[in-house]
């Protein structure tokens, strides 16, 4: 199993010191979003959340650690040009020595895209934008030139030097949910990170979140090898990758019940629903490492990330829950 941080609403020295906790404890990448806004359930954010450049934030990770890989959840693909992508991802991964992991998806927060004026195409298009971007940027990172004639994107002769350290290239994750999205990932991901379905719904919803329900998410799995195979590619070469989006560490089972139950009158749903969700993890220690061994032998989930911990929260996770199932 591997285990990522995601690391968002910090400064950039604040994200440099996280980015040197998680290596010294132990976890193996550290993410960073890619937005304007971070939009909360039902739609609601504060103005004044931090939100610094991906690029930015991953090069000063990069330039404090040396082990602990670095990429993003996600590069919000209808952002920039894939060629645009292609040369900030590979310089990356060149001033990390070839710790890159190149996250990329379709896109979904509609306000991010209506505040700048940038074109927001229907899901269906922005998943054909994915597909042919993540063409070219593959194609842009190991070949001599590039000529591509898609829907949306056109090279002719285009050259990108230098290449990543990487041979033959970063790896790629994929994320997203949608039926769709999965399709793409199948044929392009070496890691797919399963989220809640955003695409259609162009917002996080507690519904949305509700029906991610460890069933659905098996399902998920089950289809985005089923499209791998299909694509003439090995399925279990698929890295499942799980985004944790509350973690909660407590000293007794009747308190990882009462948290439960504060979240899910909050979300409209049970408590026993909270704690069986691929999007929390609640419990004492021994729990929390005993879900994620159960979720990884039962759904095939080989990377855990987790959102937005401080650095006593990252302690007690690495040290309690996570050593353990390292041992």
């Amino acid at each position: 199993m591997e285990f990522g941080l995601t690391l968002t609403r910090l400064e950039l020295p604040r994200m440099r010191d996280m980015a040197q906790a998680a290596e010294a404890l132990g976890f193996n990448l550290i993410t960073f979003a890619d937005h304007f806004i971070l939009e909360e359930p039902g739609g609601n954010f504060d103005p004044r959340t931090l939100c610094h450049d991906p690029f930015v934030s991953a090069a000063v990770a990069a330039q404090a650690t040396s082990r602990i890989k670095l990429g993003h959840l996600v590069l919000s693909n209808p952002f920039r040009h894939p060629g645009v992508t292609a040369q900030a991802l590979a310089s990356l991964d060149r001033l990390s020595s070839g710790r890159l992991v190149a996250g990329l998806g379709a896109g979904w927060t509609a306000r991010e895209f209506a505040m700048f004026g940038i074109s927001f195409p229907s899901a269906p298009a922005r998943l054909r934008m994915l597909d042919e971007a993540l063409t070219v940027i593959r194609s842009l990172w190991t070949r001599e030139e590039t000529t591509f004639a898609g829907e949306f994107y056109h090279l002719r002769e285009a050259i990108l030097w230098p290449k990543p350290v990487q041979k033959p290239h970063p790896p790629i994750l994929v994320g997203g949910s949608g039926r769709g999205l999965l399709r793409v990932a199948a044929k392009h991901a070496d890691v797919v990170n399963i989220i809640v379905e955003l695409g259609r719904m162009e917002r996080i919803t507690t519904e949305a979140i509700n029906q991610l329900t460890a069933e659905r998410f098996r399902e998920k799995v089950r289809f985005v090898r089923e499209q791998a195979q299909q694509a003439g590619r090995d399925p279990n070469a698929l890295t499942i990758s799980s985004f944790i989006y509350v973690t909660r560490l407590v000293d007794s089972p009747a308190a990882a019940r009462k948290e439960a139950e504060g979240i899910a009158a909050a979300m409209g749903t049970s408590a026993a629903a909270v704690l069986a969700s691929p999007l929390f993890l609640i419990g004492t220690p021994e729990e929390a490492a005993s879900e994620l061994a159960r979720r990884s032998r039962e759904w095939g989930v080989g990377q855990f990330i987790f959102r937005d911990l401080n650095e006593a929260s990252l302690r007690l996770l690495a040290e309690q829950v996570l050593a353990p199932l390292r041992a």
